[in-house]
């Protein structure tokens, strides 16, 4: 088994896709016996300030000979002046989860200048890990042959039985109280249809054009929960509440900030649908779990959506337009037999999905075979 050093931009313990992979692959290697050193980067990231590339260039310098390093692929820039240096010493793979010239809200010219820098520092690299085969060609394209690429996916975190079951007698505690007290309510008196979208507020993840489809369909009975980050970027979550007051819907969305993974658990439990606009994901977690607690999901056709979810357990519609996000939460919420083949289609498509102890074995083989 290959001991090797992991280095990420900032804390470990950061609540989004990228990091919870990191840390499953941190703690699930480290119950196997496997050595793994993980090296937090100071400074900004992606948009590399000089403490992080200080960091970066002292991170490496500090390794003996012949480690095997990974590098996280938002810290990537942080390298960008130090990586030749090392790289014939040391065995550096890189674990890209997606491109950082893709992200949504760049201008043009940062695009272009991660875009070049990706290109240049890739194929430096002893080899590439990505979490989808859409990332993994967006890695060929740039020019690193493809037998220097691997695609190991994350697990998936299916729902614990405790939760299902706290979350069903409170349901049913609930309906008993109401059927006891005032029998049972007419259809029109039964409660919102339940939507939830999970992921933090950035430009990517399309809660803007979420919003803006929901405001056209406000004479239909739904409410939604956004579980995320508020504060990774602010200027992104400070739009989306002068949406929501613009719109009048801030009664009929919950903001509901960083969660804990049992609160997560218990959202897509509660939900009915689950929804997500992004403009981009490599792999899309979120979407994986939505499968695994059976949802029906809305979502957009980018990047690695489409084979995460596959094609009977979701709508998918354009990124960005927001007409067709409309009409597919429209069709949605209003007709209970869609939501069900949908549901069906995700409890099918749950069935060959990956856990995380299964993910973690496949990604450390692929890490030796590039390593070794």
């Amino acid at each position: 088994m290959t001991a090797f050093t992991l280095i990420v931009p900032g804390a470990l313990d950061q609540i989004t896709g990228g990091y919870l992979f990191d840390r499953h692959l941190v703690d699930g290697l480290r119950e196997t016996g496997r050595i793994v050193e993980v090296i937090e980067l100071p400074g900004e990231f992606p948009a590399a300030d000089r403490m992080a590339c200080t960091a970066a260039a002292t991170a490496l310098a500090g390794l003996p000979a012949g480690s095997a390093v990974v590098i996280d692929g938002l810290a990537l820039p942080a390298f960008a002046d130090c990586l030749e240096t090392h790289r014939r010493r040391l065995s550096v793979v890189a674990f890209v989860h997606h491109p950082l010239s893709l992200e949504t809200g760049l201008t043009a010219e940062t695009a272009e200048t991660y875009a070049r820098l990706e290109h240049t520092l890739w194929p430096l690299m002893r080899g590439l890990l990505c979490p989808s085969a859409h990332t993994a060609a967006a890695v060929i394209a740039a020019g690193v042959s493809a037998d220097r690429v691997r695609i190991t996916p994350p697990g998936t975190r299916f729902p614990r039985p405790i939760v299902t079951t706290i979350v069903t007698t409170i349901v049913t505690t609930i309906v008993t109280t109401i059927v006891t007290t005032i029998g049972r309510p007419e259809p029109q008196a039964s409660r919102p249809l339940q939507l939830l979208t999970v992921g933090t507020i950035t430009q990517r993840k399309g809660h803007l054009q979420l919003i803006e489809a929901l405001s056209r369909l406000q004479a239909l009975d739904w409410q939604l929960s956004c579980v995320g980050s508020l504060t990774r970027d602010r200027a992104s979550a400070s739009a989306v509440r002068k949406a929501l007051i613009t719109h009048g819907l801030q009664h009929r969305v919950t903001l509901a900030g960083e969660v804990s993974m049992e609160q997560r658990d218990a959202a897509y439990c509660a939900a009915d649908v689950f929804v997500l606009a992004s403009h981009h994901e490599g792999y899309g977690m979120v979407c994986a779990e939505a499968l695994a607690h059976h949802l029906p999901i809305v979502a957009t056709s980018a990047g690695a959506i489409p084979d995460t979810v596959g094609t009977d357990a979701a709508i998918l519609v354009t990124p960005g337009d927001v007409a067709g996000l409309t009409e597919a939460l429209r069709e949605v919420i209003t007709q209970r037999p869609l939501r069900e083949r949908l549901a069906a289609g995700a409890a099918q498509a749950a069935k060959s999905l990956s856990d995380w102890p299964s993910a973690v074995r496949r990604w450390a083989q692929a890490l030796d075979e590039l390593v070794a």
